[in-house]
């Protein structure tokens, strides 16, 4: 069994709860993320997105839409990222979900913290049988 130990970061959103971040490295570029243990699947912002991947690599899911993100009537799109990065562990040809996260990256910058490119979620929290300990700031995952 592979297992990999990846530090996290609290971040203290003025009295309103913290969040967990991590940092990851999405086509070639590092960002921060939110760990989102809510979140069914991780997603990324569609704006950086954008910014990084080629245009036809962003690919539209016509007749489905976003479930969460406090609506039903979000169009869904998704992106393959080459190489996902989260500390040691690298996964290949990771396809994920992005859509418009204004609003966290707004919230972030209301608070005077960095942005952040998305969330992690429990498609991956799931599939590397995440563990947080927030004693020591780190989210261990494993893979067989």
């Amino acid at each position: 069994m592979i297992k990999y130990k990846i530090p996290l970061e609290v971040v203290d959103l003025q009295g309103d709860g913290f969040h967990l971040l991590v940092e990851v490295v999405v086509f070639g570029q590092i960002f921060k993320a939110v760990l989102d243990t809510g979140a069914s699947k991780s997603a990324f912002d569609m704006e950086i997105v954008s910014n990084l991947a080629p245009k036809d690599q962003i690919v539209h899911v016509p007749d489905h839409h976003a479930i969460g993100l406090g609506t039903t009537t979000m169009e869904r799109y998704y992106v393959v990222c080459p190489e996902f990065k989260m500390g040691n562990l690298t996964i290949k040809n990771y396809e994920v979900p992005v859509f418009d996260l204004s609003a966290i990256k707004f919230a972030y910058e209301k608070l005077k913290l960095p942005p952040v490119i998305g969330v992690i979620g429990g498609d991956i929290l799931m599939d590397y049988k995440g563990i947080i300990n927030y004693k020591n700031l780190s989210l261990s995952l494993s893979k067989n």
